[in-house]
């Protein structure tokens, strides 16, 4: 059974693409990260609480790390799956910096900023990945990184809205300053001015960075090769939908249909 995707909902993760031998340690891994994200984002919990549980999180990981399974519905089948493939803790560490980032960060300088939380928020789960079917090859590491950063950049456009109304803003604040995007209008979902030219700005590196990534989709055969092409398409469709819309994040979150699946999966397969 798969890994419940209800906060993954537009791109294909622990679908039925992947290989069954591998849909249990991914959904140990998902379970993991899930849970600390919500423990970051979800509920009413004052920031010392959610911090407090995160670094509980990093305790489960020390104990993991010195060959104890914890009786847990989250860490037991995790530390399962750490031993038989020999997964490394560092990225979950990271997951872990940026999920307690979020209690207490709001707003990022730049997209300097932006990309070093993609760097710990997302790149390690596509690591995490292709760790577990064994490709250690730099090159296909850093196409793993650049395709999810790319769609950790394109979940913060989808959920600007969402993101602000707790209290958070992903887009870069001098590239807001530079086109005159006030927080106010964020706010009020105004999308006079410059608001098309920033989105097309960040739309575009979006699409660069996902299609940087893009040769893996090639590179890599089987059913991972087709999951990650599937997961290329609906990065592009969803920016699609921003770009013909860019006010729509205020009034209509762009999602995949039916029909972008169908499409997603057919031009997978080519």
């Amino acid at each position: 059974m798969p890994v419940p995707v209800d906060h993954y909902e537009n791109f294909p993760v622990a679908s039925w693409l992947l290989p069954r031998r591998l849909r249990r340690p991914v959904e140990a891994i998902y379970r993991f990260a899930r849970s600390a994200d919500d423990l970051a984002d979800e509920g009413d919990a004052p920031p010392a609480q959610r911090l407090a549980e995160l670094a509980a999180y990093d305790q489960a990981l020390d104990r993991i790390e010195r060959g104890e399974t914890p009786d847990d519905p989250v860490f037991g089948p995790l530390a399962e799956a750490i031993r038989e493939y020999a997964i490394p803790l560092a990225p979950f560490r990271d997951l872990l910096s940026a999920f307690a980032q979020d209690v207490g960060k709001n707003r990022y300088a730049d997209f300097g900023e932006v990309m070093d939380y993609c760097r710990r928020s997302a790149n390690p789960v596509g690591r995490l990945m292709l760790h577990l079917y064994g490709d250690r090859d730099p090159r296909h590491l850093a196409y793993s990184d650049a395709i999810c950063s790319s769609l950790q950049l394109i979940n913060f456009l989808q959920d600007i809205a969402v993101d602000y109304r707790k209290n958070r803003i992903y887009l870069p604040q001098d590239e807001l300053a530079a086109h005159h995007v006030s927080e106010a209008q964020i706010a009020t979902g105004d999308t006079r001015g410059l608001w098309h030219m920033m989105m097309h700005k960040q739309i575009e590196r979006a699409r660069k960075l996902l299609q940087a990534g893009a040769p893996l989709g090639r590179a890599l055969h089987g059913r991972i090769g087709l999951e990650i092409r599937v997961t290329i398409r609906g990065g592009e469709a969803i920016l699609r939908k921003l770009h013909a819309d860019p006010a729509c994040v205020f009034h209509a979150r762009p999602v995949l249909t039916p029909k972008d699946w169908l499409f997603m999966l057919a031009r997978g397969l080519h």
